[in-house]
């Protein structure tokens, strides 16, 4: 083969800052020892240990059986998108109306969306961190740059302030996530209303990540989208993945004005064309059949949440309490000061499957991530295996 083919045969430069995902990698890692009969004590995944709600279940089933399968719109049946306008207005205070909601294929689609509705070549978006991971990939895959803001600086120093020493005259954006992922903060109202002030003094747009909206142990959630100037611009991205426990089902929406839904929907209309008709069918149980879920699951999680936090500073690595999602993001240089290295002491001593806190950017170094969605005995018998091999 010639060099000038071999040349040829290079993926788009787009690309070329784009990886995969350190979490899919340590999962991997995770799945070959199991294949081995190794005992690891799980806690390094993001999704909901409890099973999908049976009336979710049911409405999926019923759609299948009425032949709702065929091409819904690629913004999302009419009845389900009425329902998440009803919600919206609702439990968030977002004056959204139905056509302000697209359904897209969970909350990675709506994320990728909105930064292709937003983020040209070279423009610089904010993102307060330690973030979830592939942010700063849908931002590259854009053309753009990621800009850290530390989070725990921002908030003893003042979020606007912050937001002024980072901000750059390439600012374009924001990204705003919370209960947050991996640190499980969330974000005050003041704290909401600093970074809205900020926005519309730069002009800038808000990409809100509200992923976790129904995980809260303290505090309130506040969707940004809410305060006064902001709807008109922010994206705000929702999935039912996490409230619900529909990981799997690949379902979720996303609002916006214009002239961002235009975009949103250029987006899903040449990416996937839309969401799964009878998952759309399912996804409208969720938002009109009542039920306990909800309230069920965050007090499971907060049980949860309470043991593993205690069984970690008994063992000196040290933790508060997440106010919101279920992870825990606890100091371990007291096992190595390198997150990758004390991950995989705990990893080979102790069997305990954790995500080194670098991979969720520099401020989380010497830190791990623990999930706490998981069984008591699971979280139980990492204690106890960390207390004998620690």
């Amino acid at each position: 083969m010639s060099a000038s083919v071999v040349a040829s045969f290079r993926l788009a430069r787009r690309f070329d800052e784009v990886g995969f995902s350190d979490i899919v990698k340590v999962r991997n890692r995770v799945m070959e020892l199991l294949a081995r009969g190794e005992t690891v004590y799980r806690f390094e995944g993001g999704e909901p240990y409890r099973n999908t709600p049976e009336h979710i279940k049911q409405a999926v089933t019923s759609a299948l059986t009425e032949n709702k399968t065929r091409y819904a719109p690629s913004s999302g049946i009419s009845e389900l998108r009425h329902a998440i306008a009803y919600k919206l207005q609702e439990k968030n205070n977002i004056d959204a109306s139905h056509e302000d909601v697209i359904v897209v294929n969970g909350g990675m689609q709506g994320l990728f969306a909105a930064f292709q509705a937003v983020v040209n070549p070279e423009d610089d978006v904010l993102i307060f961190s330690p973030y979830w991971t592939p942010i700063k990939d849908l931002v590259a895959q854009c053309g753009g740059r990621s800009v850290l803001v530390p989070t725990e600086e921002a908030r003893s120093e003042g979020m606007r302030e912050t937001l002024v020493r980072y901000a750059t005259d390439r600012t374009r954006a924001i990204y705003f996530n919370t209960p947050t992922n991996p640190s499980g903060v969330v974000f005050t109202r003041a704290e909401a209303k600093e970074v809205a002030h900020f926005a519309i003094d730069r002009n800038l747009i808000v990409i809100a990540d509200e992923a976790y909206e129904d995980i809260v142990y303290e505090g309130e959630h506040v969707s940004i989208a809410s305060l006064p100037g902001m709807f008109e611009r922010t994206i705000t991205c929702f999935t039912l993945s996490k409230s619900y426990a529909m990981t799997g089902w690949r379902i979720g929406y996303a609002v916006a004005a214009e002239p961002w839904m235009t975009g949103l929907a250029k987006a899903v209309l040449y990416s996937s064309n839309g969401v799964s008709t009878p998952t759309q069918w399912a996804a409208l149980s969720a938002f009109t059949t009542e039920s306990d879920f909800l309230d069920a699951s965050r007090a499971e999680y907060r049980q949860r949440r309470d043991v593993l936090v205690a069984g970690l500073n008994e063992l000196g690595l040290t933790c508060g309490p997440p106010a919101g999602a279920f992870y825990v993001f606890p100091d371990v240089t007291s096992i190595d000061s390198d997150s990758r290295k004390a991950a995989e002491i705990l990893l080979t001593n102790a069997q305990v499957a954790t995500v080194p806190g670098v991979v969720f950017g520099p401020q989380g170094e010497g830190r791990v991530r623990f999930s706490f969605s998981t069984s008591m005995e699971m979280i139980e018998g990492g204690l106890e295996s960390m207390r004998r091999n620690l």
